[in-house]
């Protein structure tokens, strides 16, 4: 009989067989001139290897406690996505962020450009592209006849989306920049050029007509309901989160956290200007120019300087960092996707580092108040350490563990915890950065509330100042937000956009926080004057990821 860690590195190879992209995102070789296939035959004959893997699994018989902690990842996540399966959820699948429409462009992000290989394999996914998105349409086509659809707000993001990676407007086709990377490099091969030029121009076309069938064919049977109802949005957010949840306590507690993050805002904003409102002391930070870096390549460099010298001063005091995570990348992100910052994982031999991108939305103007913790939250000590941490562990961690698992309410939790540990350790002795970790704060507790209260339908409580007993909707989300936190107007409206379309994910970000500090409480308790923060963090990271409940498991 296998093993617990030979089974669970046999998924991956399962995984790139059928998500080529996901073996991209990986790292793992061999896939990366491929294309995905999103047609319904292709995802049932992805679940039928699912489910005989996850079968294989269930029978083994761990030898360790490495191995009990993978096989009880390992199930808790493919049981969850046999259930997701079947709840015919995938026949829906179209968001302005996690989706395929998304995943086809953004990969051409992570694939490397130094070499002849490189690009024959990027003109060979270019090609493929056209019949990736028919076949996504044909299983967003099974949906719209068994009344699997997603909201009209999502489809016309989408379809703007579409747009202007076909190169709608006054932004060039994001292909474009493929043609004119492969121009600028020093490989010199004209048939190569030629080829790029053609796919380049082939996925344009097909993104163009993928925007037609958003707007012409799907949008009239799109549904102007934007919330998913109570069981809909539990079986999400088990998946975001590894964990069931208490959801009115939950909504009831983001709207603590907001009052709680409310009255340190208040308090910071005299300390930025005496006698000042948090909105008085919040136009200062944006407005001041010596709080602001002009310029995107400015900002950039400000970023990766910021990211090398945190690394620089946490290890070895606060953090025992490896090796290869010592690296890591800032970029700025193409435009036409949400504006929020990300972190995309290295790869498996850290060929590709981990990166941080950056949406600038346009702007040039960059005030930073914000930014050191939104850094440390996409960086280190926040999603870098922890995904790339898990990455180098080759041996205690099988592949799945290192390359695949894990939660949003893990690996988010971890992050916006990070953010407050950097108060703690005193990385925001400055009070502009510090307001700038509190509005952080009060952007993921209004997901809380926002995200729970529209796909339930949950009334606004009759003690707030906010239309109270109101039911919430979009619209009084979006005014909610606007006035609760400090984020451009663009950003704010991408942000609903962005959770009304993944129900459960906003949240992921305040509960994981709240498993993380709860179990680093009950480990302080436990050992008293003995606790090391140090090691405890040590610990914590080197678990793997998996689920918030299993986390809870291990680490109290």
């Amino acid at each position: 009989m296998a093993g617990v860690f030979d089974i669970a590195d046999g998924y991956i190879d399962v995984v790139a067989k059928h998500h080529p992209l996901s073996a991209t995102h990986m790292g793992v070789p061999g896939y990366d001139h491929l294309m995905a296939d999103y047609s319904p035959g292709a995802t049932e004959a992805f679940h039928a290897d699912l489910r005989e893997s996850l079968s294989a699994m269930e029978a083994a018989t761990p030898a360790n406690e490495r191995e009990r902690m993978c096989k009880d990842t390992f199930v808790d996540e493919l049981s969850l996505s046999v259930e997701q399966y079947e709840s015919r959820e995938h026949l829906r699948d179209m968001n302005v962020l996690f989706s395929p429409i998304q995943n086809v462009r953004s990969i051409f992000d992570l694939m490397p450009q130094d070499s002849s290989e490189a690009w024959e394999n990027i003109a060979s996914r270019m090609e493929k592209i056209g019949e990736a998105l028919a076949s996504y349409r044909q299983t967003l086509d099974v949906g719209r006849s068994e009344g699997f659809v997603t909201s009209q707000r999502q489809v016309n993001g989408c379809a703007e989306q579409c747009e202007t990676w076909a190169g709608a407007g006054d932004t060039p086709p994001f292909f474009d920049s493929l043609v004119n990377a492969l121009a600028a490099s020093d490989i010199d091969d004209g048939s190569l050029n030629t080829r790029i030029e053609d796919a380049a121009a082939a996925a344009t076309e097909a993104y163009g007509e993928m925007a037609e069938y958003l707007r012409r064919s799907y949008l009239p049977d799109a549904t102007p309901v934007d919330g998913v109802g109570r069981d809909r949005y539990a079986l999400a957010a088990r998946g975001y989160l590894g964990a069931e949840i208490d959801l009115e306590e939950t909504y009831d507690w983001g709207w603590e956290q907001l009052a709680w993050v409310r009255s340190e805002m208040t308090e910071t904003a005299v300390k930025i200007k005496p006698g000042a409102t948090i909105g008085e002391a919040v136009e200062i930070l944006e407005s001041d120019p010596a709080r602001m870096i002009e310029g995107e390549d400015e900002f950039k460099q400000w970023m990766q300087d910021l990211q090398d010298r945190t690394i620089e001063e946490m290890d070895g005091v606060h953090f025992d960092i490896l090796d290869p995570v010592r690296k890591i990348e800032t970029l700025i992100a193409p435009p036409g996707g949400a504006l929020a910052m990300y972190y995309t994982g290295p790869s498996e031999d850290f060929s590709r580092p981990g990166r941080t991108w950056y949406p600038t939305g346009g702007k040039t103007e960059f005030p930073i108040w914000r930014e050191v913790s939104i850094a440390y939250h996409e960086g280190v000590p926040g999603h870098h350490f922890q995904i790339a941490t898990n990455v180098a562990m080759t041996e205690e961690l099988s592949r799945f563990q290192r390359l695949l698992a894990g939660t949003s309410g893990h690996a988010e939790g971890w992050a916006l915890y990070a953010e407050r540990l950097m108060g703690e350790l005193g990385y925001l002795e400055n009070p502009d950065y510090y307001m700038g970790m509190l509005d952080a704060q009060a952007l993921r507790s209004v997901r809380v509330i926002v995200d729970i209260g529209m796909h339930l339908g949950l009334k606004i409580p009759s003690h707030s100042e906010f239309h109270p007993g109101e039911v919430w909707n979009g619209d009084l989300a979006l005014e909610f937000m606007r006035e609760r936190v400090h984020f451009p107007a663009d950003f704010v409206a991408s942000e609903v956009d962005r959770y009304l379309g993944i129900p459960g994910q906003a949240i992921s970000y305040k509960v994981g926080e709240r498993v993380w500090l709860e179990a680093r409480e009950s480990a302080k308790q436990a050992a008293g004057t003995g606790f090391d923060l140090k090691e405890w963090h040590n610990r914590a990271l080197k678990l793997g990821p998996m689920g918030l409940a299993q986390m809870k498991r291990e680490l109290t």
